[in-house]
């Protein structure tokens, strides 16, 4: 999610009258909240045409914000602000990212002060998800993990490579692996999103039993934006694909010039490194 990408829309101090705090009074008798928003998306076909229905009605998403800040209680400004990013993103046509400053002047701390406020950015993120199957009915699989993801709430597949039949990988004596690669742009973020594989894997009945054994389903996240990042549980982009022709050949496909965010090179490149040493 590059913001200097994008064109703004802002909204400043929209007052709205709300029931959010982490007191019993604040939630029922409620109080005054301040929010301003900055909307990313591209105003060139708008500017052009000179058509609402081609940029972001700023009207509307006052309304819509103020309602959902109306029609929900919260105990926490960051809860709010999260939900109501999510709300916008879900609902807004042409906004890729929104920055939300949800302001509360009435903050009961016991000393003078103007306000108190959270402010967040969230928006859409394109990340790569290899497949991979070598059970089963293993074209089922893949496009049932394909159909599990777009029925998943903040998910759009943009692109779906076709699936090849490759050598297991690893040593483990095995079947062949059908695998392929997709085009996901989301609004989770990288945990949330290996949290939402794990489940559709699970769904799959895949079991951990053998490191690099065979499997109903493996779904693996191998680029997200141009992050970089390594946790226990994830690392971005991931460890292996650069060396692995099964994930660089499917990939090549959907995003041959996509370029990987630490070596700095195309997916040609490394599919071409790859067949060389290979």
């Amino acid at each position: 999610m590059n913001l200097e990408a994008f064109d703004k829309i802002k909204i400043e101090n929209l007052v709205v009258f709300a029931n959010h705090g982490v007191y019993p009074e604040e939630n029922v008798l409620g109080q005054k909240f301040l929010l301003s928003a900055v909307l990313y998306t591209d105003t060139r076909p708008a500017g052009k045409s000179d058509e609402l229905a081609a940029s972001i009605d700023y009207g509307s998403v006052s309304h819509a914000a103020a309602k959902y800040l109306q029609d929900n209680t919260f105990r926490l400004l960051e809860a709010a602000a999260e939900g109501l990013a999510k709300e916008l993103l879900l609902t807004i046509p042409h906004l890729e990212a929104v920055t939300l400053e949800l302001k509360k002047p009435w903050a009961p701390v016991g000393l003078p002060l103007e306000t108190v406020s959270v402010e967040i950015t969230r928006g859409y993120h394109e990340a790569y998800i290899a497949l991979g199957s070598n059970m089963g009915d293993r074209k089922a699989y893949l496009d049932g993990a394909v159909q599990a993801l777009k029925r998943s709430q903040g998910c759009l597949v943009k692109r779906v490579s076709d699936y090849l039949v490759t050598a297991p990988y690893g040593g483990v004596e095995q079947e062949d692996f059908l695998n392929g690669v997709l085009c996901l742009r989301t609004i989770l973020s990288p945990d949330e999103l290996l949290k939402l594989l794990h489940t559709i894997e699970q769904d799959a009945k895949r079991e951990r039993l053998i490191h690099w054994g065979p499997r109903t389903l493996d779904l693996d996240i191998l680029l997200y934006d141009d992050q970089v990042l390594e946790t226990e549980e994830l690392t971005i982009p991931h460890v292996e694909m650069h060396k692995r022709d099964f994930v660089l050949r499917p990939l090549a496909q959907i995003a041959p010039y996509k370029r990987h965010p630490v070596l700095e090179k195309t997916v040609l490149q490394l599919l071409e490194e790859v067949e060389k040493t290979g």
